[in-house]
């Protein structure tokens, strides 16, 4: 698409896609205007699908309507904008992007973590498609792994294991980490991802972070 999105598909090793999903004209039509046109053109030239063989997935927002619904619930969030799961990691953490503040929030699903930060400023300086491209460019295989308890990544591990992961599927830890499970391998199985994350949203209140970025920026030295 351009080079900040080479960086993601070849430097740092995403692509190339797999497990492709084409989108319907429904969805397309439906995020038009709600979602930025480079993340749809993404959509369009390579479907929902996994990258770097199944570690990242871009997701249909409307999947996770119902899972997003119940992470978000009891917090401030959905008062202040409108939010679409974009993508996830194998291990379920979650990407969510706001009509106004761009990718602002994540979830890590295995601790009942919110991580808030708020790019409203970003998106109105950059756009919303260098904004898009940014997301991409920005992530890396480290950041999307799990560790283990001696923390070794466990991707590839998994992989190796359990098989591939399904679009529809993620590696879950069971039992949950939530429930005082231990994050090892032979603890990890496929699971359904819509029905692990909606049990794992259940098992208790969620955690918003602080959000750094917010808090640096409220620094007198950055007023």
């Amino acid at each position: 698409m351009n080079a900040l999105f080479d960086d993601f598909y070849n430097y740092e090793g995403f692509g190339p896609a797999i497990k492709a999903v084409a989108p319907a004209k429904d969805v397309i039509a439906k995020y038009t205007g709600k979602l930025p046109d480079r993340l749809i053109e993404c959509w369009q030239e390579y479907g929902f699908c996994g990258w770097g063989e199944g570690l990242f997935w871009t997701v249909n927002p409307e999947d996770y309507e119902d899972i997003l619904q119940e992470w978000l619930q009891d917090t401030p969030f959905p008062e202040n904008d409108a939010y679409y799961v974009i993508a996830r990691s194998a291990f379920g953490e979650l990407f969510i992007w706001g009509e106004k503040s761009g990718q602002s929030l994540s979830i890590e699903s295995n601790f009942g973590m919110i991580f808030p930060t708020d790019k409203t400023a970003k998106l109105n300086e950059n756009g919303p498609t260098m904004s898009v491209d940014l997301f991409f460019s920005c992530l890396s295989k480290e950041s999307m792994e799990q560790k283990d308890i001696n923390d070794k990544p466990l991707f590839e591990r998994a992989a190796e294991k359990l098989g591939e992961l399904s679009s529809d599927e993620m590696y879950g830890f069971e039992p949950a980490l939530a429930l005082g499970g231990e994050p090892k391998l032979e603890n990890l199985k496929k699971v359904p991802v819509l029905e692990h994350l909606s049990f794992l949203a259940s098992l208790g209140e969620k955690r918003v972070m602080a959000d750094i970025v917010a808090m640096s920026n409220a620094l007198p030295h950055n007023q």
